[in-house]
């Protein structure tokens, strides 16, 4: 699905599209809370999956690694590659590229692909 996002120091808006331009969601991550309403998604897969899963992809890497070393994880940034440990166990793993993202979550047992300009991220 298309996804138009607005992310920044401030927080993270996602409102998510159909192929036709309808809105199937919207996201709004502010001050630490997450708001996330869409009748495709099971309750299962919550917004703060989709947040958590955005920060992993494009969020600094030093920050990253010290919020989740917090939080008893490990996060390692080679190349294009960053992955997140807990323990010794790979539980995420994420390959970016100028044009697409790939994640897969090896814990909770789904991956992603993200597709669009990241050249931004990589200056």
């Amino acid at each position: 699905m298309a996804a138009w996002v607005k992310a920044d120091e401030t927080g993270i808006d996602m409102t998510l599209m159909s192929e036709l331009g309808a809105t199937v969601g919207e996201l709004f991550f502010r001050d630490g809370a997450v708001s996330f309403s869409s009748p495709l998604f099971p309750r299962a897969i919550g917004g703060e999956h989709i947040i958590a899963d955005f920060q992993l992809s494009f969020y600094n890497a030093a920050a990253l690694a010290s919020a989740l070393e917090a939080g008893g994880l490990t996060f390692e940034e080679a190349g294009t590659a960053r992955r997140v440990f807990e323990g010794g166990t790979l539980i995420v793993e994420i390959e970016r590229s100028r044009t697409v993202v790939r994640l897969v979550n090896h814990l909770r047992g789904y991956s992603l692909t993200l597709e669009g300009d990241f050249e931004r991220d990589f200056e």
